[in-house]
């Protein structure tokens, strides 16, 4: 709901006017209206559709991106489902929305509808294999799959000083001035271009603009969501915003320090321990979830920004992107991070 009112506000900024201002002070109320509008309207299922497809759809995406968010570490003493292949977990969960989709365009028995399911599955299948790379990096340099161990790893907490490898190779120790200097981008330079094919990606794989294509409204009115009405068309935005900041949290993790500070240990300025807390205390869970949810939150609004900025892509565009640059590039990454693991540890 925060999302959904930031988006209007930011989009308003970036076209010069004011968007929402009248239900709540500055229109903060516009989106509970539009939530209770939602729930009172008539859920249609038309009448030559799939009905129990169609009805399941939107709770498939729904279900498949929420899923996601349970091994999500939210500060050191809240790692959330820990196991050692969490990362693997959260992209298999988060690629059955796809099912969802062609479901929801299959089972509405509209030609819009089936194009924007046919856009969808060829663009977030595509789009998985740049994305995957872009990961494939970091784990390659994290050597894990666990989420919270590559959290622990960007911490002034952390205790085995071998993986910091970044400029320790040229004589500086890394772990113990924390902040932006243990962070992954840093840490592993490169990562931070394995950042960017990480972002281009996961924002076709959330069908945002400019990656819009499946739900296209000047082209095929709005794709796979064309039918839906009411509260079923409510769950399918709300899996879209979900899946904005699942990605922007996963982002973080993997390339900004996770639920790390950015401030560093200068001299006698012990900024990183003042805004970390000790280990395992209240102190250090608030603060984790401070700069997890503020790194979350600036790329949510990044994402915003760009679909506000940029147009849509043809579908040969989309296509190429992916295939011609971005796959090649991320796969010569993945092979400058495996020489990189070997020289310079």
């Amino acid at each position: 709901m925060i999302a959904i009112y930031a988006e209007r506000k930011i989009a308003a900024f970036i076209q010069d006017r004011l968007g929402p201002m009248e239900v709540g002070y500055y229109g903060i109320a516009q989106t509970i209206a539009d939530l209770l509008k939602l729930l009172q309207k008539e859920d249609i299922t038309p009448a030559k559709a799939n009905s129990p497809l169609f009805k399941i759809a939107p709770i498939i995406i729904f279900a498949a991106v929420f899923a996601g968010f349970a091994v999500i570490p939210l500060s050191p003493s809240w790692p959330g489902a820990t196991f050692s292949s969490a990362l693997f977990f959260l992209l298999a969960i988060i690629s059955l929305d796809v099912i969802g989709i062609v479901m929801a365009g299959w089972s509405s028995n509209n030609k819009y509808s089936m194009l924007g399911t046919m856009r969808s599955a060829a663009q977030i299948i595509s789009y998985e294999v740049p994305l995957g790379l872009s990961i494939v990096c970091v784990c390659m340099v994290c050597q894990s799959l666990d989420l919270q161990e590559i959290s622990l790893q960007q911490s002034i907490f952390y205790d085995k000083p071998q993986y910091l490898f970044s400029i320790k190779s040229l004589g500086i120790e890394t772990g113990s001035l924390g902040g932006i200097f243990t962070w992954n981008i840093f840490r592993m330079p490169l990562l931070a271009v394995a950042w960017v094919i990480f972002f281009i990606a996961s924002l076709a794989e959330c069908n945002r603009a400019p990656f819009d294509l499946p739900e296209a409204e000047s082209e095929i009115v709005a794709g796979f969501q064309t039918e839906y009405s009411g509260f079923r068309w409510a769950i399918i935005m709300l899996a879209e915003y979900g899946m904005m900041l699942l990605v922007s949290i996963l982002g973080a993790v993997l390339f900004f320090g996770s639920w790390n500070t950015p401030l560093p240990n200068l001299a006698s300025l012990k900024l990183a321990t003042w805004t970390s807390g000790s280990p395992d205390t209240i102190a250090s869970t608030l603060w984790g979830i401070f700069w997890l949810v503020s790194k979350s939150w600036t790329l949510v609004a990044l994402q915003m920004w760009v679909r506000w900025t940029y147009p849509r892509l043809r579908v040969d565009q989309l296509m190429n992107l992916s295939w011609k640059y971005l796959t090649p590039l991320a796969l010569g990454l993945v092979i400058l991070c495996g020489i990189w693991k070997i020289f310079f540890i």
